[in-house]
């Protein structure tokens, strides 16, 4: 299954996150304009550190431009906790680990080797998916292409 295209349904979920709660998109979207899911392959990896450590430095610019952030990996939510407390991430992380893959199967993002693929999505109030990327396994996806899709929306 390819990847959810724009004008797309957002599937909706609901998935333990780190601070302890469940959470879904209504919860994520909240009050803001969009809600950016990040898909990741593993917490603790060299190319997710630095793509969740460079999501987490532009955290607020994000914000100012209305979206939220979250990310999802099929990781335990207790090695997601413990990263995101020793990270000191300002965003929830995900564990998509039971049933394994489950949300990132139904965004067309699970890979052949059990892991999500590094994906983003950008979903806006009415749960349609507005962006969708998919980066190579092993490229940081970086922030540049969220802040101009964010750019091009608000200019529509």
């Amino acid at each position: 299954m390819a990847a959810l295209e724009i004008g797309a349904k957002a599937p909706d979920f609901e998935l333990p996150a780190s601070g302890g709660d469940k959470m879904g998109l209504a919860d994520l979207i909240d009050e803001d304009d969009y809600l950016i899911l990040a898909f990741f392959p593993k917490a603790r990896t060299s190319v997710c550190g630095a793509q969740l450590a460079m999501l987490d430095e532009f955290r607020d610019d994000l914000a100012g431009m209305g979206a939220a952030l979250a990310a999802i990996s099929v990781d335990s939510i207790e090695d997601l906790e413990a990263w995101a407390q020793d990270e000191e991430f300002g965003f929830p992380l995900l564990s998509d680990a039971s049933p394994k893959g489950a949300v990132a199967a139904s965004y067309g993002v699970m890979s052949t080797v059990g892991v999500a693929e590094r994906a983003l999505f950008i979903v806006d109030t009415d749960c349609t998916i507005v962006y969708s990327y998919v980066s190579p396994m092993k490229e940081n996806p970086g922030v540049d292409r969220l802040f101009k899709a964010l750019e091009n929306m608000e200019e529509e």
